[in-house]
C-alpha cells in the first residue's frame, strides 16, 4: 500500500527533504502530485531516523509545501521493454517522444516485460572472456583498436572535435561478423537539438534505423534525467542481451554531461567533494554503468559499450577520463592537432590502446597477418613522428635512406589510413590491405615486427619502386 506525505521540509535544487515517518527504502519511487494534477517523479537517495532525501527527475520549480503530495509507491524506478521499440526513439523515462516537439507520444507500445532500471551486477564468475569482433567499418578502430564484443572501449574527445560525427558513424556502420542478431543503442546524455537532429538525419540515411534504439536527454532537462537515462538504456541493452539472445553495441554520448550532473547533485546534497570538486564515488557510479556490459556464461549475447566523453581543457588527467580509463578495457584518444590538420577521424594511436584486441584477432576472426600488421603500424609510426622530431634539427638533407622511408610512411599512415571519409565503411580486409599499401613504401629489412611468411605473402614492391 502506498503512503503518502503533505507537507514538504526543504526544497534545494533537485532535491526535496521530509521528516521520516514510516519505512521507507533506499532507491524507493516516489510520485509528488500537485494541486493542479501535475506529476513528478523522484527516488529516494538518503534515509536516516529523522530525514528522507527524495531526487526529483524532473524540475522543482512550482512545488512547495503547501500544493503538493509526496506519494511512496514501495516499488523502484522501472522501464517498460519490448520489440516495439526497435527503430523509435524514447526520453529519459523510456517514453516514447516526438523528435520535433520533445514531447511524450501517445501511442500504444506492447510491453513485453518491465525491468528495474538499477539492474542487478554481473556475477565476476559467471563472466566469460570475450573473444568475437565488432566491425565499425573504421580503420583506425578495426586495425589498431579492435573492438570486441562484450568490451568497454571509451571514447576521449575534447570541446569543438569530431565526436559526434564519430558516434554517428560507428551506430550507422557497425555490424558483427556473423548471422546473428544485431542491435544498437543510442543514448545522447545532455546533447542540444542540433546534435539530435544531426544523429536523427544520419540514422534515417544509413537505412538501418529499424536496427536502432535511441534515447534523448537534452541540455535543457533536469540534471535528475541526466542521470537515469544511460541506467534506462542499459536495462534495455540487458534484456536483448540477455534474454533475447541478441549482441547489442551500446553508444553513450556524452559522459562529461553525466559527471557534471553528478557534481551538481553531490554540491546540493552538501558532500565533500573530491577531485576538483568532483564527489568521491564517481568511480564508483562510473563502474555501475560500465561494468554492466560483458558476456556471460550460458548466454548466447553481449552487451558492449562504446562511452564518448569530452576531457575538459584536453586534460587526459582530468578526474572524469582518468576514472573511466581505470574501469574499461582501453581508450581511444582524439588528437587535435589532427584534427586541425584535416585528418578524420583524428586519432592519437600512440595514447590509445584496446586491451582485449590481442586474444580476439588473427585467422579465424580477422585475418592472419592482423596482429603483426597491427604492431607494426604503431612500432613505425611512432618511428616516423621521432624522425620529423629531428628534422627541425638537422633538416631532412641529413637524413639517411631509412628515415626518409618512414616519414614517407608516416605521412601516408595519417593521410590514407588514419583519414577516411564520414561514410567510407571499410571492411577489415580492406583495412588491412591499406595498412599493407602504406607499409610497402618501407624497405622490408624495417619490417621487423612481421613474420617473413607475411612479408612474403601480402608485401607489395611495386610501391617502394
Amino acid at each position: 500500500m502506498s503512503v503518502f506525505y503533505n507537507k514538504i521540509d526543504q526544497i534545494i535544487g533537485p532535491l526535496i527533504f521530509l521528516k521520516n515517518h514510516h519505512d521507507i527504502y533506499y532507491g524507493e519511487r516516489v510520485v509528488i502530485q500537485t494541486n493542479n494534477g501535475e506529476i513528478r517523479n523522484g527516488q529516494v537517495i538518503r534515509i536516516n531516523q529523522d530525514l528522507v532525501v527524495i531526487e526529483v527527475f524532473e524540475d522543482t520549480s512550482g512545488l512547495s509545501s503547501q500544493n503538493s503530495k509526496v506519494v511512496f509507491t514501495k516499488d523502484m524506478f522501472k522501464i517498460e521493454i519490448s520489440k516495439d521499440m526497435f527503430g523509435k526513439t524514447f526520453n529519459s523515462f523510456g517514453k516514447p517522444m516526438n523528435v520535433k516537439t520533445k514531447e511524450v507520444l501517445n501511442m500504444d507500445v506492447i510491453t513485453e516485460v518491465e525491468r528495474d532500471i538499477n539492474g542487478s551486477p554481473i556475477n565476476p564468475f559467471a563472466r566469460e572472456y570475450p573473444s568475437d569482433v565488432i566491425q565499425t567499418g573504421i580503420s583506425v578502430i578495426d586495425g589498431l583498436f579492435t573492438l570486441i564484443r562484450g568490451q568497454k572501449l571509451p571514447i576521449f574527445s575534447g570541446q569543438g572535435m569530431p565526436h559526434n560525427k564519430l558516434a554517428a558513424q560507428i551506430v550507422t556502420q557497425s555490424k558483427v561478423l556473423t548471422e546473428e542478431p544485431f542491435l544498437i543503442i543510442f543514448c545522447g546524455i545532455g546533447i542540444i537539438k542540433d546534435e539530435f537532429s544531426y544523429f536523427l538525419e544520419q540514422f534515417e540515411k544509413s537505412g538501418n534505423r529499424e536496427n536502432i534504439i535511441s534515447f534523448i536527454n537534452f541540455a535543457d532537462d533536469s540534471i535528475m534525467e541526466r542521470l537515469i537515462v544511460p541506467r534506462v538504456a542499459l536495462t534495455t541493452a540487458e534484456y536483448f542481451a540477455f534474454e533475447k539472445n541478441m549482441h547489442v553495441l551500446v553508444i553513450l554520448t556524452d559522459m562529461t554531461n553525466y559527471a557534471e550532473a553528478l557534481r551538481e547533485l553531490s554540491s546540493a546534497k552538501e558532500e565533500i567533494p573530491s577531485r576538483k570538486g568532483y564527489p568521491g564515488y564517481l568511480y564508483s557510479d562510473f563502474a555501475s554503468l560500465f561494468e554492466r556490459t560483458g558476456k556471460i556464461k550460458g548466454k548466447q549475447g553481449t552487451i558492449t559499450q562504446i562511452p564518448i566523453l569530452t576531457m575538459p581543457n584536453d586534460d587526459i588527467s582530468h578526474p572524469i577520463a582518468d576514472t573511466a580509463g581505470y574501469i574499461t578495457e582501453g581508450q581511444l584518444v582524439l588528437d587535435r592537432n589532427l584534427f586541425k590538420k584535416g585528418i578524420y577521424p583524428p586519432f592519437e594511436v600512440l595514447a590509445s590502446i584496446s586491451r582485449l584486441m590481442k586474444d580476439a584477432i588473427g585467422k579465424k576472426t580477422t585475418r592472419e597477418d592482423h596482429a603483426d600488421v597491427s604492431s607494426q603500424l604503431l612500432a613505425s609510426y611512432s618511428s616516423a613522428l621521432e624522425v620529423k622530431d629531428l628534422i627541425s634539427i638537422v633538416g631532412e638533407d641529413g637524413l639517411n635512406q631509412e628515415q626518409k622511408a618512414l616519414v614517407r610512411f608516416g605521412t601516408l599512415f595519417e593521410e590514407e589510413f588514419l583519414n577516411q571519409g564520414e561514410k567510407e565503411n571499410r571492411d577489415i580486409q580492406t583495412t588491412l590491405n591499406y595498412a599493407w599499401k602504406i607499409l610497402s613504401v618501407l624497405p622490408d629489412t624495417q619490417l621487423f615486427r612481421i613474420h617473413q611468411r607475411f612479408i612474403n605473402k601480402y608485401y607489395r614492391e611495386d610501391i617502394l619502386k
